[in-house]
């Protein structure tokens, strides 16, 4: 249960629910302790009258008459408080379901790139469904019938015992090997009930992949052996499945024969006090009442086993779920007040190196950018072209050096404030599932049809969206799988451009355009950047020809750097460079 602590908070918050749930509880248990009552009075009445010749029938009936109208009203009452139990505590769990997922979402869009790298898709995933929905069984059912269980034990019990103490005691017996078989059950199914937690993560994980590379598996024409594996995956998943099932399928048999045992108590054992003449059980009506209190306690105790595998499923569920809200951002935000951001740009003596591979990416990068200016970067790839963007947009912190913006660490400056002043067109142009419309306006949701237009015309894609039968409203597939390599990087420019940062980082986004459309592009992105800082990172020199800067990576240095007017040269020791790369790779 030490996990399921961390729930506390919830309950303190919804405090008030909770506790009228459970005065509803209350009032609804006892309400139903009437109907027991009401039966034994009335089968003492009829055992009365059949001793006694002498009284009158018509008034048995009429007295009867009475205990089954006022049976009906009770059960009436009771299951409107009932309801009213299940609507404030079964509420109360989805409140706590809403607030534990934002939670968890709150969480992953902090949590740094490295996090990301770490852990697959269909495992963050089945964290904030699956597993949130088992922690809300705990919230809600678990909870409700615990203390439901409680209090018809406690309320049943006290009634059971002013009747007869003795009988009582006696049909309590069966208990001690309840909780036993309870104790037993439990600690078998929160070891498989992690372990299908954990399936059902890896499974969740494959099939997301497998879906989101669709077209590499029809390519490959993999499909029959990506099925065995999925195969061998779901056969496992429902081994684990059925292993869960045996367990819980204890509960139910083992409670209901226990509470047959009380049962037969109560018969035998209240049989021979009525025989004895005891002053406890004097007639017929004391021991069905009691058979009636026993049969009340047979669903709250039949639900103990589910409502305990419901709480080991949950602890499981959560300890989960406290693995990833434990995991804290290498990258935090040190700055709580507002940054204004204009665009210098400044490295100085920027060494870094990816922790999860151990790669040196950048070794002692320098270089300076003013408000306004253009550096293209050219390198073959693995050279840190990327990573210096990265750095940039403070995705990663450096191992060495510092980079300054505005002649200010990145990490002093407000981490949000930053991020909102940078364009980014990532190398990996990513759209969403939703309209052209949406995606560009991505990263200005307020953004006119007009704005929207006119940048996807500066992004040269203008003329192609309007071609599609829906134009703007064209519905994309994963990722954007509707359009080709070359659309979805301009729809990528469009979207950053919309945004009007003052600063705009190019990530080799015009690798899959012809030189063409890059000229143009390179044209209106010329016009359009004159006042922003801009980086254009690339391959091809043509790309970078109107920088104002040009620098030159290899194995993470510069080995060459330049300004606009040096073009010709930088043109020569780069075409120079990669052929001298090339000839090397032959010889090997």
């Amino acid at each position: 249960m030490k996990e399921l602590q961390y729930l506390n908070k919830y309950f303190v918050k919804y405090k008030y629910r909770f506790l009228f749930g459970i005065l509803i509880t209350i009032i609804a248990q006892i309400i139903k302790l009437f109907v027991p009552e009401f039966i034994g009075d009335s089968i003492a009445l009829v055992q009365k009258f059949l001793e006694n010749s002498q009284t009158n029938s018509n008034s048995l009936f009429s007295e009867i008459l009475k205990k089954f109208i006022w049976i009906i009203v009770v059960t009436i009452v009771a299951g409107f408080f009932t309801f009213l139990m299940r609507q404030t505590l079964i509420v109360m769990s989805r409140y706590v379901e809403f607030d534990l997922k934002n939670e968890v979402y709150k969480h992953y869009q902090i949590l740094s790139q490295s996090f990301y790298k770490r852990n697959r898709t269909g495992d963050l995933m089945n964290r904030i469904s699956e597993d949130v929905g088992k922690v809300r069984m705990y919230v809600g059912p678990a909870v409700m019938y615990s203390i439901n269980t409680i209090i018809t034990f406690v309320t049943v019990i006290i009634y059971m015992y002013n009747i007869s103490p003795k009988l009582t005691f006696y049909s309590l017996l069966p208990l001690p090997l309840l909780s036993y078989g309870i104790f037993k059950i439990s600690s078998e199914i929160h070891k498989r009930s992690g372990e299908f937690q954990k399936n059902l993560s890896t499974l969740s994980s494959f099939a997301q992949e497998m879906f989101s590379g669709i077209r590499v598996i029809k390519a490959y024409a993999i499909e029959p052996q990506k099925l065995d594996e999925f195969g061998e995956l779901t056969i496992d998943s429902k081994e684990k499945a059925l292993s869960l099932a045996k367990v819980n399928s204890l509960f139910g048999p083992l409670m209901i024969l226990l509470i047959g045992l009380s049962n037969l108590v109560v018969i035998y054992f209240g049989g021979l006090m009525y025989m004895e003449g005891s002053t406890e059980i004097n007639d017929l009506g004391k021991i069905a009442q009691f058979m009636l209190y026993i049969n009340m306690l047979t669903w709250p105790v039949a639900s103990l086993g589910w409502v305990s595998s419901l709480i080991q499923e949950a602890e499981a569920s959560q300890a989960r779920i406290n693995e990833f809200l434990k995991v804290q951002p290498e990258i935090k935000n040190e700055n709580p007040n507002h940054s204004e951001i204009k665009g210098k740009i400044e490295f100085n003596n920027v060494s870094f190196t990816y922790e999860d591979t151990n790669i040196e990416a950048l070794k002692n990068i320098s270089f300076s950018i003013n408000k306004g200016e253009t550096l293209g970067i050219l390198g073959k790839t693995g050279s840190g072209k990327s990573s210096i963007l990265a750095l940039i947009s403070r995705l990663y912190d450096t191992s060495n050096g510092e980079v300054l913006i505005d002649n200010i660490s990145t990490k002093k400056v407000n981490l949000n404030d930053l991020r909102d002043a940078i364009s980014v067109v990532p190398q990996d142009a990513f759209l969403f599932s939703d309209s052209i419309k949406n995606n560009i306006k991505f990263g200005k949701e307020e953004a006119t049809q007009e704005e929207i237009e006119n940048v996807a015309k500066k992004a040269l894609v203008h003329h192609n969206i309007i071609e599609f039968k829906n134009g703007y409203e064209t519905i994309l597939g994963e990722r954007g799988i509707t359009l080709s390599g070359g659309q979805k990087q301009r729809v990528s420019i469009a979207r950053a451009l919309i945004k009007e940062a003052p600063i705009l980082l190019l990530d080799d986004c015009l690798s899959a355009v012809d030189t063409e459309t890059e000229e143009a592009i390179l044209s209106n992105l010329l016009v359009y950047c004159k006042d922003k800082t801009t980086i254009i990172v690339s391959h091809r020199i043509s790309s970078v020809k109107n920088a104002d800067k040009i620098i030159i990576l290899d194995d993470g240095k510069i080995i060459q750097q330049g300004t606009h007017n040096q073009l010709v040269e930088i043109e020569g020791y780069y075409n120079e460079l990669y052929l001298k790369q090339l000839s090397e790779k032959e010889i090997e």
